[in-house]
């Protein structure tokens, strides 16, 4: 009986290490770290949400759709594809830590559901938050362990990946127009006005003008002037803008209006004000930029926008 009794005994020891080395190679526990997508599952489906809005990204043969009808930004999609494959935790979150973090500051989390077609692989919830380099807590679900999780090996904000702004996951993208497209382009030099104009595409002929008077000019310069609206690109939106620093914006006085109608009938228009660094320097690369009626507002660089800022004499007007 004896013996039975410490045969009985050894057997849960071994039970005991087995369960202690398994716990072991997942530090946090298995249900806490198994957040990444393994690189075996093919992430074809990703839905963000909050309490008021859904945006969803669908993989479509080699590319990637935003909410089923507008092309993505691929950098953003391989940003979130990266994280999601090898994202780990950092370190866990104390109870202290999230309530003040989290709970006191009233952050609403993003869930977060990746799919595989129509198979679920993994769902969990992000905190974004500035208490940390990595701008997040995330955790399974409501009643699980906190913890902040990071890229190994990058001091990256993985927080701001995993957003709701639509404005993010499309192409930083500001004119994108053929020639044969373009009726009108309206330049306005707000500084100096004696270098604004008109540009008016109808019937083969590209007309130049004061906004009143046809100028006389060489017509070949004035036509691929308009073929420099094939691809004008922005640099990136400008989020870390404060709201008065936002409001100083808008109420300064722009650098130039551009505005250009399509044969189709839709306006297309871009204000540009002066930037400065932080610094508190006027940055000679750099513009500020908003298009329509948005309250966006986005950085240009001058080597893209330049084709398009032009003073009346690239035209040979006489």
């Amino acid at each position: 009986m004896k013996k039975r009794n410490l045969t009985i005994f050894g057997v849960l020891i071994t039970v005991s290490l087995v369960m202690i080395v398994s716990v072991n190679r997942s530090p946090f526990g298995e249900k806490n770290t198994s957040l990444a997508i393994p690189a075996e599952k093919e992430i074809t489906r990703i839905e963000l949400s909050d309490n008021n809005t859904k945006l969803v990204l669908r993989r479509k043969d080699e590319t990637w759709i935003l909410n089923d009808n507008t092309d993505t930004r691929r950098s953003s999609i391989n940003f979130i594809i990266r994280i999601l494959r090898e994202m780990t935790i950092k370190s866990p979150v104390s109870a202290d830590l999230y309530k003040k973090e989290i709970r006191d500051a009233g952050i609403t989390p993003v869930r977060v559901r990746i799919y595989e077609n129509h198979r679920l692989l993994t769902d969990f919830l992000v905190y974004k938050t500035q208490s940390n380099a990595y701008g997040n807590i995330m955790r399974k679900n409501g009643r699980s362990k906190p913890f902040i999780f990071y890229v190994p090996g990058h001091d990256t904000d993985i927080g701001s990946a995993f957003t709701l702004n639509e404005n993010y996951w499309q192409p930083y993208t500001i004119f994108n127009l053929m020639p044969s497209e373009i009726k009108e382009v309206r330049f306005e030099n707000i500084p100096d006005s004696s270098n604004s104009f008109v540009i008016r595409n109808t019937g083969g002929r590209c007309i130049l003008t004061d906004g009143s008077r046809e100028l006389r000019c060489d017509s070949s310069v004035v036509k691929r002037y308009l073929s420099y609206f094939t691809f004008i690109p922005f640099e990136s939106w400008a989020t870390g803008l404060k709201e008065d620093e936002k409001s100083a914006i808008f109420n300064s006085r722009p650098l130039y209006r551009l505005s250009v109608s399509s044969v189709t009938g839709k306006e297309l228009s871009l204000t540009l004000w002066e930037r400065v660094n932080e610094t508190g320097e006027k940055d000679s690369d750099r513009l500020y930029g908003m298009t329509g009626n948005s309250v966006e507002i986005f950085v240009v660089r001058y080597f893209d926008i330049d084709p398009v800022l032009k003073r009346r004499e690239f035209f040979g007007v006489k």
